[in-house]
Order: C-alpha cells, then sequence, then structure tokens
C-alpha cells in the first residue's frame, strides 16, 4: 500500500488535485464501496452477538458445565487464528474484492451446516460448523479491515476504521435479539438441575426441540450472506492497496518484527479481543447469579441478563460513534489509554459489587471497549507501507484471544475460586482486568511515540 505522501498533489496536466478525505484518496471517491464493504463488519458482528449466549444454552441443551459450553467459543475464535495468515497470502496474491468472496463463501457454509449437525443431535458437530464459520469470518476481517484502511488517505484511517467498525455493533445488536428473542425465550426454560434429573428419552426429546430453535437464526443469516455474495461479486469495487509486491514473505514478516509499534499493537490485541469475549459472554453467568440471589428463577434470570447484555451493546455502538467523532480532535493513543483505565476502574466494580450495581459496572465497560479494537487495529498498522495485507493478518490472528480466556474464566467459575468471601462469577473477571491492564500500557506508549513522531516533524520543517 502506498501512502498519500508518496503522490503529488497535482494531477498529470499539472490543476491542483482535491485533498485526501474520510472516504476520498487522490481524487477517487470510496463512498459506495465503503458502504457495500462495511455490510460485511454488520454481518461478522451479528455472527459474534448470536453466539456468545450460546455458550449458556449449549450448556443447558447437553446438560454441560460451563467450561464444556465455553468451547463454543473456543471452536469460534480458533477459527480467527487458523485462517487468518492463509487469507493474508491469499488476498496478497489475488485481491481484497476476492478474499472479501471467500470469506462470505465460508461465513455462509458454517451457518448452513448447522442443520445436518442438528440432525446429528450431539455437540461436536455444532462445534465444526462454528469453526467453518469462523474461517470465514477471519477471511472477511483479514480482507475487509484493511481494505477500509485503503479507502482513503492514511492520516484519516482510524477515523475510518472506527466508522466501518461502527456498524459493527448494530449487526451484534440484531444478533443479541435474536439470541434472546428467539432462542432463549423459545427454549423449554426447565432448569438445568431439573434437566441433570431427566431420563434419557425424555432428555432427548427436550434437546431435540430445544436445537430446532437453536439454529434457525444461523440458517436464516446463511441465506443473507449469499445474498450478499451475490451482490459485491456483481459490484465494481476498487483496487487500492492490491498493487502486486515482488517482497518476499520472509522479508515482510521480518521487516514487520522490526516494528515496535506494531508488535505490541498484536499483543494488545490478543488481550483486548480475550476481556471483549469475557465481558459478553459471562455477563449471561453473572446476571444469572446476581439476579437469582435476589430470589428470581433462572430461566427469568438467564432473559433479563440478555436484556442487560443487549443495554451493554448499545452503550457499545452509541460510544462507539461518539469516540470517532472525538478521534478528530484527541490522539487514538491517548483516548485508548483513557478508555482502558475507566474499564479497569468499571471491571473492579464488577468483582467487588455482589448485587445489581456489579452489573451495571459490566455494562459500563461495554462503553469503554467500542473504541478499542479499531483503534488498536489502525495504530498498529501505522506506516508499515506495502506490509499492511501480512500486518493485518497479525492483528486478525491475535483474536485467538477470543478462544484462550474465555475458558479460563470459566474454569475459575467451575472451580468455585473465590477471594475474600466474592462469588467465583465475581473473582473470575480478574482475568479481563488484567487484559485491560495490558491494552492501557500499549494506548500510553503508542501515544508517547506518535507524540514524538510529531515533534521530530516539527523540527525538520524549521
Amino acid at each position: 500500500m502506498q501512502t498519500n505522501k508518496h503522490y503529488s498533489n497535482k494531477d498529470d496536466n499539472g490543476a491542483k488535485r482535491p485533498a485526501d478525505g474520510l472516504f476520498t484518496k487522490n481524487g477517487a471517491s470510496f463512498l459506495l464501496p465503503f458502504a457495500a464493504i462495511t455490510a460485511c463488519f454488520a454481518l461478522w458482528g451479528f455472527a459474534n452477538d448470536v453466539t456468545s449466549p450460546m455458550v449458556k444454552a449449549f450448556s443447558k441443551i447437553f446438560r454441560m458445565s460451563v467450561t464444556e459450553g465455553a468451547m463454543v467459543q473456543v471452536a469460534f475464535y480458533l477459527g480467527y487464528f487458523v485462517m487468518a495468515f492463509p487469507a493474508a497470502m491469499f488476498i496478497r496474491r489475488y485481491s481484497f474484492k476476492a478474499g472479501v468472496l471467500v470469506g462470505l463463501s465460508l461465513y455462509a457454509a458454517g451457518a448452513l451446516l448447522f442443520f445436518p449437525a442438528k440432525a446429528m443431535g450431539v455437540y461436536a458437530p455444532f462445534l465444526l460448523a462454528y469453526f467453518v464459520m469462523t474461517c470465514g469470518l477471519s477471511f472477511l476481517e483479514t480482507s475487509c479491515n484493511p481494505y477500509i484502511y485503503c479507502m482513503g488517505s492514511e492520516e484519516t484511517a482510524t477515523r475510518r476504521l472506527n466508522m466501518a467498525q461502527a456498524f459493527n455493533p448494530i449487526g451484534a445488536l440484531a444478533g443479541m435479539y435474536v439470541a434472546m428473542a428467539f432462542v432463549q425465550a423459545r427454549m423449554n426454560p426447565m432448569p438445568t438441575a431439573e434437566r441433570l434429573t431427566l431420563p434419557d428419552e425424555e432428555f432427548n426429546m427436550l434437546k431435540e426441540q430445544d436445537l430446532d430453535v437453536l439454529i434457525q437464526p444461523y440458517l436464516f443469516i446463511g441465506i443473507v450472506v449469499i445474498a450478499l455474495l451475490i451482490l459485491i461479486r456483481l459490484t465494481k469495487m476498487p483496487k487500492d492497496g492490491d498493487a502486486p509486491t515482488d517482497k518476499s514473505l520472509r522479508t515482510s514478516l521480518a521487516e514487520l518484527a522490526r516494528v515496535r509499534n506494531y508488535r505490541e499493537g498484536v499483543v494488545a490485541q490478543f488481550f483486548y479481543i480475550g476481556a471483549q469475549v469475557m465481558c459478553w459472554t459471562f455477563i449471561i453467568q453473572y446476571g444469572t447469579h446476581v439476579l437469582m440471589g435476589e430470589g428470581m428463577e433462572e430461566h427469568a434470570a438467564e432473559i433479563l441478563s440478555q436484556k442487560f447484555n443487549i443495554a451493554a451493546l448499545v452503550l457499545f455502538t452509541c460510544s462507539r460513534f461518539v469516540c470517532t467523532w472525538f478521534l478528530r480532535y484527541v490522539s487514538p493513543g491517548r483516548l485508548l489509554t483513557v478508555l482502558a483505565v475507566v474499564a479497569v476502574v468499571a471491571v473492579c466494580g464488577v468483582i467487588l459489587f455482589t448485587d445489581r450495581r456489579g452489573l451495571y459496572c459490566l455494562v459500563a465497560v461495554s462503553g469503554c471497549m467500542s473504541l478499542m479494537f479499531p483503534t488498536i487495529y489502525g495504530i498498529a498498522l501505522r506506516g508499515l507501507g506495502d506490509n499492511v495485507k501480512i500486518g493485518g493478518a497479525g492483528l486478525i490472528m491475535s483474536i485467538l484471544g477470543g478462544s484462550v480466556f474465555p475458558p479460563l474464566q470459566a474454569a475459575l467459575i467451575d472451580a468455585g475460586f473465590t477471594v475474600a468471601g466474592l462469588p467465583a462469577t465475581n473473582t473470575s473477571f480478574a482475568v479481563p482486568l488484567v487484559c485491560f491492564v495490558v491494552v492501557a500500557v500499549y494506548g500510553q506508549r503508542a501515544y508517547l511515540r506518535e507524540k514524538k513522531r510529531k515533534a521530530r516533524a516539527t523540527a525538520s520543517t524549521e
């Protein structure tokens, strides 16, 4: 990828080029392609957040522990890690558009695999379906994020990424609503403890009914994804950032390894994704524990907890638009640091409060998380030039954090890990607390580096 500094500000006829903007580069407008690719952000947001509540649902349907149910997240985020690098090699050889089309194809295939998985009636095929689906999501994120990055000047890239990512939680909200209204509310309300006492014949009948409910959103979204795939296939898309390079993969990796800002960004993204998945996955367990402590029965507590989860995502969505506006005036590293520190404080409230105040703190954490993924991504890619595709793959591979950390938190809950008499659901949030500390440190270091860069640039012009 070439940045705008490599181009003359005049065209071939000597006329002055229009200034690069949020959706323009060298006089070309990328608004329509931006809108088409941004639709993919909403679709993978749907997949992420229709899935998080399924940890609790699968635990009930198959009579499993929280740790076994969390294998849904392991399979889900493992696909990101496994496919990110092959996706980068693919788009490096072909194009961003080709990568998007492959991603949508795998997404649709994984979603439609839920039908044969339900017919088999066992847990493992569902994990395979999630894995195939997220291989597609990995292709999409590896393609779409740097594609959006290239649709305008590098100076506005972080803000543009935040704008595109702002539509991700809109899809996520739809996923959460579907999970609550069309899965959790329609599943048999029989409590987990009672399910454990059922004879095998009755249990299998109940399982079949609940699986019928659970797979419907995935079959529907599979059809929607196929429709978008056809639309993008027929649409002419820009080729900015698709210029071939003679640089070997080994050379690109060696160059990336020498960029401290990028290396630290991959680590920060790994910890951030872990924190996000934990906060959105275990809000159901946390809320259910708190609300049952108030005397509410389990099914009603789960439904109300999901409403808190939706409130968290509404705040996340609104905060992302607000933070995108703030990025016009505040350094991305500085804003990232401030929000990560506030998240640390809010998670402390989640741990220490044992009533609804803890739930309110957990909702507040989502407001802080809104900025983090695209801002870490944009900061880490800055100045990578033609290594941006491989660099983007490393940042998508770091989504593996969403597969590593949730089982750790689930294990703490299952083990009944308590400190100072606090419930295990509370103390388990020490894991995301550590993750947000890592993000805060990266934000501050990135801010100081950018400050030094600007100071050097100013000194060189004087």
